[in-house]
């Protein structure tokens, strides 16, 4: 690098703001933190190590974040915004059929593009439910919320006459979410196992043939 080019590098970070620079220190902590999650789960990560391994002092995430359940639930936070706003980008203003099968191409291409982010808080998320905390009582929350937004868009559906009257709205959102814990579950065990593409692309087929109305 020339001595110009050097001295607009380090006009540059003199230049950056402290929240730039908070901002910039928290992503590269979470993003350490999602690396030792997946290595050594939640219980044996410590807030030392994940400030040592995103580059910064060993107290500095204590400090920032004030625990390790704080810094966990920040975390959370985190992820559930940027999986809202790409599902949003799949869902939108779909209902019926149309939102279901949206919503079934989000996860797949999350679990592509996200793959170490879903993996660091599904360890998280599983790990959580052995004992009470609020990562676990706001799963509780995001879980109903799934099955009621399932539910809004079968029920939309069968108001607009697309859906098939006999399917019970509520039912099939549990039924549906199953589907998709229980998937995330097994790639989790062994995603070398599974075709994504084909398991989707079979589960998008027959839940046309399920939801669609007969008459």
């Amino acid at each position: 690098m020339t001595a110009a080019g050097k001295r607009a590098g380090e006009t540059s970070t003199r230049r950056r703001t402290q929240a730039e620079r908070t901002a910039l220190s928290d992503k590269r902590m979470f993003e350490a933190a999602i690396q030792l999650i997946i290595e050594r789960g939640t219980e044996r990560t410590t807030l030392k190590e994940i400030g040592e391994l995103a580059g910064y002092s060993r107290g500095l995430a204590h400090s920032r974040f004030g625990s390790k359940e704080g810094f966990l639930n920040k975390l959370f936070v985190r992820f559930d915004g940027r999986w809202k706003a790409h599902l949003n980008s799949y869902v939108g203003g779909k209902t019926g059929i149309e939102a279901v099968i949206g919503a079934l191409d989000a996860l797949r291409d999350f679990l592509t593009a996200e793959a170490s982010y879903m993996r660091a808080m599904y360890i998280l998320w599983y790990e959580s439910l052995g004992h009470d905390s609020k990562i676990r009582n706001k799963l509780a929350d995001h879980h109903r919320i799934y099955r009621e937004d399932a539910a809004r868009w079968v029920r939309l559906g069968i108001q607009d006459g697309e859906i098939d009257p006999v399917i019970n709205p509520e039912q099939f959102s549990v039924q549906f979410n199953a589907f998709i814990f229980g998937l995330i579950y097994q790639w989790l065990v062994n995603a070398e196992a599974l075709d994504l593409h084909a398991v989707f692309s079979d589960y998008e087929n027959n839940i046309k043939r399920l939801l669609s109305n007969k008459e």
